[in-house]
Formats: structure tokens, C-alpha cells, sequence
């Protein structure tokens, strides 16, 4: 009897896996080697996504009833050797769409012994990255005429685990390393499919009904907190939206427009893979930006947003949070990486990478082009001079505070929303909260003069 390799790597699940269906009907009536390659390029990239991933892994290693084989080392040298040494008559993958992750498998099927396939079934998204285009056959430039055509378009059912699978146990497997240190004060969540299935059905209970009037309150838990299962695939976006169909509230379309939003990202990366770094429009090419390398007062600015210590409340509460939990509320991600780029002046990768530094969800083509978004360099096609005020929006979407006051006891003896302005109050700054580091209205209008020249 044939044995295939299933090489696992953005989709950490056993359920609605089309590429686990694939294995098995290839190994007829043999046996599947479920193999995850710890690629130390991926390892050295950010210790929280490195603790999120081997806690994925662990979870994963119980659904697959310790069947699945880890091997370190780079992905083109190990995936051959494991495909040799269990005589594999194919290997299969889910398909890859990030620039990284496709140079890596090319690199992979030219190494691998002759008459052995690489074969993707399936991807990380709802329909495949380059899939949707428009009547002249084209990418979408533009998110709303590409979530009506992805929406139109559709998507399969969810896969069934396979019937009669049967696991490879005769391959020697390394041990799960242990997760690397991240800050006493961190706090991470719980990363694998039983623990995303678990929030799912909450979510579904008790929180989508209510998701476009919630899902801007980062004081209330108002979202689904799944961004960081869809990074890993533990869990698949087919899988919520099978859970959706047919169903009509507001927040249910609005929870399906933000999942459409990943998929944008992921299909301009699929069609622009320079985007991941650099602007994916030119029109702002000229726009004058400060450099943090060359000048301490700009350095001193960016450290400030790091911490967290840039003396609006709103921007400090959000780049804690990220500190402290491995994620930042959308709403707040917006506004930190406007005051990053219109306040502070910096060209988005600076803040792009910090991003993915400490985000467990740290994801590429969601991360920077929204980043992009926001700096006016990206998707939106009128967006520069958007410059968010952090004074209105806290007021707006933390009316009361309580988001602020979580993330910033500096501010919590002030009452309601007094805490986003503490210039203004007697007893403001007793507990040693900072100043601005900027002041907004010329910051503001200091961006919009840097556009005015960009465009002249």
C-alpha cells in the first residue's frame, strides 16, 4: 500500500481539510504521514507567533492522535528526506499565496525524488487568491466590487475528515521544542481547533448578532478574537461562513464583510507580491517621510508609540494591548498606525514590522496593506488626508473610558471619558502619564502640507 506525506502548514486542523481528503484518496487504502517542517527562518521571526504556533502544533498532535512528525530545518531539504525515507508517492499541501511561502514550495518540488507530485488541494481562504477578477478578466483594485464578486462567486462546503484514514506511525519525529520567552506581563491566547471551534460557537451564541454595532467598541468583547486561528488554520473561514449561510441579520453580513477583507489582501498580495514592502500605489511615492535612523527626536517619538507612552491615551491603551496580549483591537490598529504615519511622519514599514513583531495574528497580507490603507499608499483611493484625530475617536468608540483604563493606570483615577483628555483635568498627570509627544492639529496639518507636495 502507497503512503503519501501531508505537509502541514497554515492549516493546523484535522476538520475541513481538503488537502488531508487528497492524501488519502492518493495513499488508496495506505497510509498518510502528517509531517510539519520547523522551518528555523519561520521560528526566529517573532516569539509570540512562535509561541502561538508550537501551541498549535501541541493541540495538533493530540487531534492527529500523535501521528504528526516534526523535522527542523529548511522545508526543500527536509520534505524530499521524509518523502525517501517513507518511500512517499506523493506529498500534499494546501496551496501557498504569500511570496515566502510560494518560492519555498517551488523550492520543495524541484527537490523532491522523481515521479513524486507536489499536490495542493485547497488554500488558507475561502476562494483562492487569484481567483476573482473582474469582467476584462483583471485583479480587483478596489475592496467593494471585489466582496460582491467573491460573495457571487462562492465557496465549496466544508471537507468531512476522510473515512477509513490511516496514519504513517514508523517515522522517527523530533520532540515539540519548548515555546520561547515572551514578557511575565504577556498574556497569550490559547491557540489550536478545539480552542477556536470553542470561541466559535460563543461567538455564534452570543456575539455575531450584534457585530456591526459592536465590532468598533474595543471597552466591549465584541468580536470574535479568530484572527489569530485563521493565521494558523485551526480553524477555516469555509467552516464560519457554512455556520452563516442563510442567515440575514446585520451583523452576520457585516462579520462576512470582514473576513471578505482578508481575502482582498491575500489577492492583492497573490497579484502585486512587491506590496508586501513597499507601496502598492505610486502616486505618494515623492511624500516626505522621517527617518527614525536618522534623527533622535523622530526615534524618540517612534520608541514612545512602541511603549505606548505618546501621551494620547487612546494610541498608548491600543500599542499596550499589543504589548500585552499579542493583539490590538482593529478599530485602535487603525488608529496607532495613522498617528505612526500622519503625526510622527514615518514611512508604514517601520510600524508594519513592529506590528508583526508582537501580533499573534501577524499576518503579511492583512497586516501591511492595512497598514497601506491607512498610510494612503494602498487600496483606498482617496485616503491620505484621513488623518484620525486620537482625541475624538477614543471619545467615540470608548465612550465611558474602560478601554483606556484597562491598558493605562496611569489614567485610572479619572472618571468616564475625562481619561482621554488629561491636559484638561486638575489631577491629569499626577500619576505620571506623559505629555503629548506631538501636537495634533499641526501634526495634522503638517501631514497635509507633505501631501500637497507630494502631488504638486
Amino acid at each position: 500500500m502507497p503512503t503519501t506525506v501531508l505537509w502541514l502548514r497554515r492549516d493546523l486542523r484535522l476538520h475541513d481539510l481538503p488537502a488531508l481528503g487528497a492524501a488519502h484518496e492518493a495513499a488508496d487504502g495506505g497510509r498518510v504521514l502528517p509531517l510539519f517542517v520547523l522551518d528555523p527562518a519561520l521560528l526566529d521571526a517573532s516569539p509570540v507567533r512562535t509561541h502561538c504556533l508550537l501551541s498549535a502544533l501541541e493541540a495538533l498532535q493530540e487531534a492527529y492522535d500523535g501521528a504528526l512528525v516534526l523535522r527542523t530545518g529548511r522545508p526543500e531539504e527536509v520534505v524530499p528526506a521524509v518523502a525517501r525515507e517513507v518511500g512517499a508517492t506523493s506529498v500534499h499541501v494546501s496551496a501557498e499565496s504569500t511570496p515566502y511561502g510560494r518560492r519555498r514550495d517551488a523550492r520543495v518540488l524541484e527537490a523532491l525524488p522523481e515521479g513524486v507530485p507536489l499536490v495542493a488541494t485547497g488554500c488558507a481562504y475561502a476562494v483562492g487568491p487569484g481567483t476573482v477578477r473582474n469582467g476584462s478578466g483583471d485583479p480587483y483594485k478596489v475592496f467593494t466590487p471585489f466582496s460582491k464578486a467573491w460573495r457571487a462567486h462562492g465557496w465549496p462546503d466544508p471537507a468531512p475528515v476522510p473515512d477509513g484514514l490511516r496514519w504513517h506511525r514508523q517515522t522517527e519525529s523530533e520532540d515539540l521544542p519548548g515555546r520561547p520567552e515572551v514578557d511575565p506581563g504577556v498574556h497569550l491566547p490559547q491557540v489550536g481547533e478545539e480552542a477556536a471551534l470553542h470561541r466559535w460557537e460563543e461567538f455564534l451564541d452570543a456575539g455575531v448578532t450584534a457585530y456591526g454595532e459592536e465590532r468598533d467598541r474595543p471597552d466591549h468583547d465584541g468580536t470574535s478574537r479568530l484572527s489569530v486561528q485563521l493565521k494558523y488554520g485551526t480553524v477555516h473561514p469555509r467552516t464560519l461562513l457554512a455556520d452563516l449561510a442563510g442567515r440575514r441579520e446585520q451583523g452576520v453580513h457585516t462579520f462576512v464583510t470582514e473576513l471578505a477583507w482578508r481575502e482582498f489582501y491575500a489577492d492583492v498580495l497573490w497579484h502585486h507580491p512587491r506590496s508586501a514592502w513597499a507601496d502598492l500605489r505610486p502616486a505618494l511615492a515623492g511624500l516626505a517621510y522621517d527617518d527614525p535612523e536618522d534623527d533622535e527626536t523622530v526615534a524618540a517619538a517612534v520608541q514612545a508609540w512602541r511603549e505606548g507612552r505618546t501621551g494620547y491615551p487612546f494610541v498608548d491603551a491600543g500599542m499596550r494591548q499589543l504589548l500585552s496580549e499579542g493583539w490590538m483591537h482593529n478599530r485602535v490598529r487603525m488608529v496607532t498606525a495613522s498617528f505612526l504615519v500622519k503625526h510622527l511622519h514615518v514611512w508604514w514599514p517601520v510600524g508594519a514590522r513592529h506590528f508583526l513583531q508582537h501580533l499573534a495574528d501577524g499576518d503579511v497580507a492583512s497586516n501591511n496593506h492595512g497598514w497601506q490603507w491607512v498610510a494612503g499608499t494602498g487600496t483606498d483611493a482617496a485616503p491620505y488626508f484621513r488623518v484620525f484625530n486620537p482625541v475624538t475617536q477614543g471619545q467615540r468608540f470608548d465612550p465611558d473610558g474602560d478601554y483606556v483604563r484597562r491598558y493605562v493606570p496611569e489614567l485610572r483615577h479619572l472618571a468616564g471619558k475625562t481619561v482621554h483628555e488629561p491636559w484638561a483635568a486638575l489631577d491629569g498627570y499626577t500619576e505620571g502619564y506623559p505629555e503629548p509627544v506631538v501636537e495634533h492639529k499641526e501634526a495634522r496639518e503638517e501631514a497635509l502640507r507633505r501631501y500637497e507636495q507630494a502631488r504638486a
